[in-house]
């Protein structure tokens, strides 16, 4: 489960082979996870990350008090010299600032390296929410992405964590600077303690603006984050639909439907930066009202000789020194409410469960013959209408066999149950006996191999997309694999050969070249159960033939299902079972459901463009 921790290091798991090749980072990857308890307040879920970057954390913040610490120092020494040495002429004026100089110096060595700690603390807390964020969502079952836009995972996953990740790790930088406020207020105490005192008669009022800015920024924060995610939902529907748009002449509407999205974004960013606007000014204004006071009353007092001039002159140092905190303070309650707003969104995906998981005592399936077997088995999806009602079949260890009906009729459900990709609502599904929820997901999809009738290939090389599943293959037996999807030729033409890096979604090839490397792919990994969900539906007629020419010898050794419409398709198949509605109401060889099934004609005349890939 993917809310526990790993009997792996993060590092070990970062060892394996990498099937998309590339350059592999230094990064090891989370060590911690986020807490699961939902009564905790936001940020207590999310310190364990942080926590488990607490060497740097805790330098970046030390480094930091340090810095201030020294910078604190600078203003009690320049009252001293000013006092002693100018004033009383009691002391060495080149000494006092030269001690001033090194003081100056070392804050500014602190504070840079400070700095550093704190980018690579920020940039590893990044990272480590992103990746857990996305290891979150290999976990999370089909269903969930049924009913989840694309475009809201990806903002959840950047903006959103980005927002999360600055207020984690710099609040607390802000938080130390508070504290050296208190360090300045101190020495203030001992400068003058009615003087400092004065000085502070805007705290209340401060404290009461700060509570009503984070009153009204939440929502906006909130709306904000929201709208950003349904502006990455349509650039992301466009990107990827971009040919359907064109093929319909939507450019205009797709246009006018991201401006009305990102005119809704505009107005949650006037709206946020026009409560800022009315808000912020009483944060950062109010201690100028504070430094009046000062001057005012302190100039009575040096006048009056009760103060010297070098004490007023620190005094007035350290109450500027007060600004930052007070106007740091209004823009970590800022950042808190928007953090809290993504924080928020990014948990209505990490407390998200997956529907299909591992049985506890799970073993893996292992030495499979392939006898696979559906049991009265029933199924709908969500609380729709049931797509499978008492289906019942055997396929024996090396059979062939081909599952034909109507579009909508259940085929390639047939084909996600026996992956596990959903669960069926009645009945079982076994592999050599083994109930498939009995076994572990991994070596249940290890041994069932699937070519889908709309296959995605990455942004990669043409052997690395073959080698996806079995990422260690040597080149040779890419090429083999390749050979028998009878995609060598044409692989061999293209201008890298294998190494061709395919565009987004592979859509810099033909729909069939596709598709004989999404074959090649599965059969490289060898699986003892194969399922061909209309996978020659792209392909030409011609290269078809070709390809169930090598099939046929490979498929004698493995246990095979393929759903399809064409007749060439069904002649690799020893039997064929009819579904209709969700039933099975017809089995036999190809020639005795043509002489017996009036159904099974109508079916085969239908077009053979029909898909299956929606049922």
């Amino acid at each position: 489960m993917a809310s526990s921790l790993s009997t792996q290091s993060p590092r070990e798991r970062n060892e394996g082979a990498n099937p998309l090749g590339g350059v592999r980072s230094n990064y090891a990857g989370p060590l911690r996870r986020i807490s699961r308890d939902r009564t905790l307040p936001w940020w207590r879920r999310i310190l364990p990350v942080i926590a488990s970057h607490r060497v740097t954390f805790i330098v970046a913040i030390s480094l930091s008090f340090v810095s201030l610490v020294f910078q604190t120092l600078v203003p009690n020494m320049l009252n001293h010299a000013i006092d002693h040495s100018l004033v009383a002429h009691q002391g060495s004026l080149t000494r006092a600032v030269v001690e001033i100089l090194i003081v100056g110096v070392l804050a500014g060595m602190t504070g840079m390296i400070s700095r550093q700690y704190v980018f690579a603390t920020a940039y590893n807390v990044e990272a480590d929410l992103r990746s857990l964020i996305y290891e979150h969502m290999t976990w999370l079952s089909f269903s969930f992405y049924d009913r989840v836009q694309s475009g809201q995972l990806i903002s959840r996953a950047n903006s959103d964590i980005r927002s999360v990740q600055m207020y984690s790790t710099f609040a607390p930088l802000i938080v130390v600077q508070c504290f050296i406020g208190v360090i300045a207020f101190i020495f203030m105490l001992s400068i003058n303690v009615v003087l400092a005192l004065i000085a502070m008669i805007v705290m209340p009022l401060l404290y009461f603006v700060s509570i009503q800015m984070r009153r009204v920024l939440f929502p906006i924060s909130w709306i904000t984050q929201a709208r950003l995610a349904d502006v990455a939902t349509i650039v992301d529907e466009n990107v990827n639909g971009v040919r359907v748009v064109k093929s319909f002449a939507q450019e205009e509407a797709e246009i006018n439907r991201l401006a009305d999205a990102a005119e809704r974004v505009a107005w949650s960013y006037v709206k946020d930066a026009h409560l800022r606007a009315v808000w912020s000014p009483w944060a950062q204004n109010l201690p100028q009202l504070g430094l009046a006071l000062v001057l005012l009353f302190g100039g009575w007092m040096v006048i009056d000789g009760h103060l010297g001039i070098g004490a007023i002159l620190a005094f007035n140092a350290y109450l500027l020194m007060l600004q930052a905190p007070f106007m740091m303070l209004g823009q970590l309650v800022m950042m808190g409410q928007r953090a809290k707003a993504s924080a928020e969104r990014i948990f209505e995906i990490l407390d998200e469960n997956p529907d299909i998981v591992d049985r506890p005592g799970a073993y893996d399936l292992e030495h499979v013959e392939g006898r696979v077997v559906f049991d009265h088995v029933r199924f709908a999806y969500g609380a729709g209408n049931e797509i499978l009602n008492d289906v019942d079949f055997t396929l024996n260890a090396g059979e062939t066999v081909a599952i034909v009906g109507r579009t909508g009729s259940g085929k390639s459900t047939i084909a996600r149950l026996l992956t596990r990709f959903y669960d069926a609502t009645d009945g079982h599904i076994s592999i050599d006996d083994h109930d498939v929820r009995d076994v572990t997901m991994h070596s249940l999809r290890q041994n069932v191999g699937v070519v889908l009738d709309e296959p995605f290939l990455f942004s990669i090389s043409i052997a690395e997309n073959i080698a996806y599943g079995a990422p260690a293959a040597e080149r040779d037996a890419i090429i083999a694999a390749a050979k028998a999807a009878n995609a060598h030729e044409f692989i061999e033409q293209l201008p890298e050969g294998y190494d061709t890096v395919v565009g987004e979604r592979g859509y810099t090839l033909s729909g069939g070249q596709r598709q004989r490397i999404a074959i090649a792919r599965t059969l490289l990994v060898n699986p003892p159960v194969l399922i061909l969900d209309d996978a020659t539906s792209a392909i030409d007629v011609h290269v078809e033939a070709g390809i169930y020419e090598a099939l046929r010898t490979l498929l004698q050794r493995r246990t095979t299902i393929v759903i399809a419409h064409r007749v060439s398709t069904i002649a690799l198949a020893s039997r064929v079972l009819l579904l209709d509605e969700g039933r099975i109401v017809a089995s036999g060889t190809h020639d005795e459901l043509l002489a017996t099934s009036p159904l099974y004609g109508e079916v085969l005349a239908q077009s053979t463009s029909d898909e299956s890939g929606d049922e």
